[in-house]
Parts: structure tokens; C-alpha cells; sequence
């Protein structure tokens, strides 16, 4: 049997060839829009179990592999990426268990000498005439009585000059705000109690008015604006100290603003927070967005090391002759953190390199190590660790849809790895940011009470006080001592001495 095979023109293969090419096309497409359903499905997948964590878990990150406190050399030979998918990395589990009785109690608590004692004599309801006095026993209350306003009545006595050439009289003290009926001490707690103890004006107000003070509420606003405004000048010099540190800290924080010219009647502007960590200094700078042109401005001048986040504003200081540029190893963690859920296995042989590295810093810290010798601790354990974690990423990052979260993890870590490790090159600069993030907290419980600034002016007025009493908090000065002494002094004093006021 002879089977003829068919004779085809160049026109039909030409044909055919061109169907084939449209096949092949139309796959490759659906190729593509299955992948790209995969990285939606893994996206709203991880948002799924990142809302379950909000509803039923923890809010503070918790995973920490267990290390060996012991622990003095690391086993850093580099494992295949194929056995991460084996390879489960054992979490910490802890059991709840009920604790009747504590071990090694200090006893009660010691109230300080220097608290004024009210003595009161408790005498048997017998009768002790003639009895023998043998000692005494004594028991300590700690109470309380809410503070009590009171009037500085100032009395000036008027003399006459003889001959009736005029009248002699004492002036009178500097006012922090002239003609204002508020002295230095109330002003000073209105601004602790809304500023660091997050008590809103209207709740000042209605404790005022169970004291029998009836406070208007355009005035003590009133007080608070010009108080604000004294401090400015300070709150100048206070920037320039920080612009002139070696080594400062950087993040941003959103904050509501009342505007007229916004449709919605609400503007979102920023506080810039950079934090000097080795001079105690701590500034807020607010900026109207989160756009360069802040920092940008801020730091024109700057000379040093500035440790961020990985917002990407911050990469235009990447090349800057006089900025190096240092990373925060806590927002790597976290993206990692945020895996677990989609990737157990690689998310937690991650988590478990990064919990290496906070070891060598705790052993830093309870070893009190000076910047010279954290250095020589890092150097020796830290930078095998990053060194494994490193190939790991890599090896890891064509294994992994990019836009899974673990992918992201990934592909973030590795995009800011040189800023990253940088910090084992310099004993003074933290593995993290994360004390910037610290100074950003009252903030944040400030906004869930007061909800907005009242304009623009008044959120930069706002700045200059954080500023300011977080400085005070750095250096563990009692914010309202300070300002109370503090605010008396500010006029009369020339402004290249204004410095001298700073809390340190």
C-alpha cells in the first residue's frame, strides 16, 4: 500500500505556519493571564490572613525562632534553597499557665522619702493611762488629691516721691504671654496634658470647670496658640542641633489638618520626624505631603549618616557627597513576618537568620559594649549571618512569584541589601530605626484624641512642642518642670543663647 503524502504550495504552509504562530500567540497570552491571576490570588490571599491577624491575632510581632543564649559561634554553612521546602523551621509555642504564687517578691512597694507624710495617730480604745509606751507599728497609704489650682496675688506698694515728683512702685515679673491671666505652671500642664498625656483642650475644660474655674474655650485655644508660638525660636534651635549630629534617624507620620480650601474640608499632611540618637535630640518637621521637597529642603546641609525606611523618597540621597546612607533591618523583618501565612517554611528560615542578628545586638546591649566594640562583635558574628541570609535571597528569588509576599519580602530585601549590612561597618549606627519610630508614638495616640490640627499653622506650632517634650522624654527630664521654668525666660533671652534653654 503506497500512501501518497500531500503536496502543499508555499501559500498553504505559509498559511499554516501563520495559524500555528496565532496558536502559539494566544497561549503565551493566556499564559500571561493566568499568572497574572496566580499574583492576584496570593495578594488577596495574604490580605485575607493579614486581616484574620488584625481580628484574631497578636498586633506585635512575636515570631523568634529559639537561639541558644549560650550560643557563642553560629553554625553559618549555607543550606541548599531545595531543603527550605523540607526543612520546617520549628516555632516557639508557649503554654499559658496559671501562676498562684510569685517567687523571689521584693515586698511592698517603697514609697519615696522625699513625698510629704500626713500623721495620723490611731490610740487603742482601751485605756493606757499608766501603761508602758513599747513601740510602734507603722503602715504607709499611698493617696492621692487631685491638683489644686491657686492665684499668685501679686501686691505692689505704691510710694510717693517727695514733693510730688511721682509715684515708686515694683514692676512686675515677666509674663509668658503679656496681660494673660494664666501663669507659667498652667500653661506649662495645658501643654504636657494635651501634647504628652493626649487629654484633648475640651476634657482640660471640663476638669477645670469641677474646680470651679469656668475657661472659655477660644481662650485657653488662645493660650495655646501664643505659648506655641513663644516656643518656636526654640524649637529653631533645637532644629539646628539636630541638622548639625553626625548621625540622624528619619520617618514620616500622617497627620489631619483642617483646610477651607479642600472640598472635603480635611487636608492629609506629614510630620517628618528625624531623631538624633546619640545627642538625644528628637524633631518634627511638618511638610503639607510626603513628597521630597521636605527632606530635601531639611537636609541641604546635613553632614553624616541618615538611617530610613525604604521609602523611595529617601533614595535621592542615595549619591549625595555628604549623606551616607544606612537601612532598617526591623522593616525587612516585618515584610517577612507578613509572609508566614503564604510561606511558612521560607518565611520562617528567614525570620530565624534575622533573629541571629538581633541576638548579637542584645548581646551588645547586656554586655554594655561601647561603639568600638559592638563594632568588633558584629564584624566577628553579624556578618556571616548576612552573608548566609544574602545567598539565601538570591537563590530563593527565582523560586518565588514576585508578587507572592514572600516574593516581595524577598525582592525588597535584596533591592536595599548594601544599606542593609552597612550598619556593621559603623558601631554607632543601630541595626534599625526603630527609636525614630519610638518618638513617633505619642503622636499617634495624640491623633486618636484631638483627630486634626486646626490649620496649618497650628500643625507646625504642634511640631515645635513635640519637638521639644521629646527631647525632654530622651534626656528623662520632667517635660512640665521644664517648661514651667522654662517658658518665664524665653523673652528676655538673646537668641544665640536660646540654645542654653534646650532640655539636656
Amino acid at each position: 500500500m503506497i500512501i501518497q503524502q500531500k503536496k502543499y504550495t508555499y501559500e498553504e504552509l505559509l498559511q499554516q505556519n501563520y495559524q500555528q504562530a496565532e496558536i502559539i500567540k494566544a497561549q503565551a497570552k493566556q499564559l500571561a493571564e493566568l499568572k497574572l491571576l496566580e499574583a492576584k490570588y496570593f495578594e488577596q490571599q495574604h490580605q485575607l490572613d493579614q486581616l484574620k491577624r488584625m481580628i484574631f491575632g497578636s498586633r506585635s510581632e512575636r515570631f523568634v525562632p529559639a537561639i541558644n543564649p549560650n550560643q557563642t559561634t553560629l553554625d553559618l554553612a549555607i543550606e541548599p534553597a531545595a531543603s527550605v521546602e523540607l526543612k520546617q523551621t520549628q516555632v516557639a509555642s508557649y503554654t499559658k499557665t496559671e501562676v498562684t504564687k510569685k517567687a523571689n517578691h521584693k515586698g511592698r512597694l517603697a514609697l519615696p522619702e522625699n513625698l510629704p507624710r500626713n500623721e495620723i495617730i490611731l490610740q487603742p480604745e482601751e485605756n493606757v493611762e499608766g501603761l508602758k509606751v513599747i513601740g510602734k507599728e507603722i503602715t504607709e497609704e499611698l493617696d492621692y488629691t487631685p491638683g489644686k489650682l491657686f492665684v499668685n496675688k501679686y501686691v505692689r506698694i505704691k510710694y510717693a516721691k517727695p514733693e510730688g515728683e511721682g509715684v515708686i512702685i515694683a514692676p512686675m515679673p515677666d509674663r509668658v504671654i503679656d496681660k494673660c491671666i494664666a501663669g507659667p505652671g498652667l500653661l506649662a500642664n495645658i501643654l504636657v496634658e494635651k501634647y504628652v498625656d493626649h487629654l484633648p483642650l475640651h476634657r482640660q475644660l471640663q476638669r477645670y470647670k469641677r474646680e470651679g474655674i469656668h475657661i472659655a474655650a477660644s481662650t485657653i485655644n488662645d493660650w495655646v496658640k501664643q505659648t506655641a508660638t513663644l516656643l518656636l525660636p526654640l524649637a529653631e534651635a533645637l532644629k539646628n542641633e539636630v541638622m548639625h549630629a553626625d548621625y540622624i534617624m528619619a520617618d514620616e507620620s500622617p497627620i489631619k489638618v483642617l483646610d477651607q480650601n479642600k472640598e472635603s474640608g480635611i487636608h492629609q499632611g506629614y510630620y517628618w520626624v528625624y531623631r538624633a540618637p546619640i545627642k538625644r535630640l528628637v524633631l518634627f518637621d511638618y511638610q503639607r505631603g510626603r513628597g521630597k521637597d521636605g527632606p530635601k529642603e531639611l537636609l541641604r546641609d546635613f553632614k553624616g549618616k541618615l538611617q530610613t525606611d525604604g521609602y523611595t523618597v529617601y533614595e535621592m540621597f542615595e549619591n549625595h557627597p555628604h549623606i551616607i546612607m544606612f537601612g532598617c533591618m526591623a522593616h525587612a523583618r516585618r515584610y517577612f513576618e507578613q509572609a508566614l501565612e503564604s510561606d511558612k517554611a521560607r518565611a520562617a528560615h528567614a525570620l530565624e537568620l534575622f533573629s541571629m542578628l538581633y541576638y548579637v545586638e542584645r548581646k551588645a546591649r547586656e554586655q554594655n559594649n561601647s561603639h568600638d566594640e559592638r563594632l568588633k562583635l558584629r564584624q566577628a558574628e553579624s556578618i556571616a549571618v548576612l552573608n548566609q541570609l544574602e545567598t539565601w535571597l538570591k537563590k530563593n528569588l527565582t523560586e518565588v512569584i514576585p508578587q507572592s509576599p514572600i516574593g516581595k519580602a524577598i525582592t525588597y530585601s535584596l533591592a536595599r541589601w548594601e544599606k542593609l549590612k552597612r550598619y556593621t561597618t559603623d558601631g554607632k549606627i543601630e541595626i534599625d530605626n526603630n527609636q525614630v519610630e519610638n518618638s513617633i508614638r505619642p503622636l499617634a495616640l495624640g491623633r486618636k484624641n484631638y483627630l486634626f490640627a486646626g490649620s496649618h499653622d497650628a500643625a507646625k506650632r504642634a511640631a515645635a512642642i513635640y519637638s521639644l517634650l521629646g527631647t525632654c522624654k530622651l534626656n528623662n527630664i520632667n517635660p512640665y518642670t521644664w517648661l514651667k521654668d522654662t517658658l518665664p525666660k524665653i523673652n528676655s533671652c538673646k537668641s544665640n543663647a536660646l540654645i542654653n534653654l534646650l532640655p539636656r
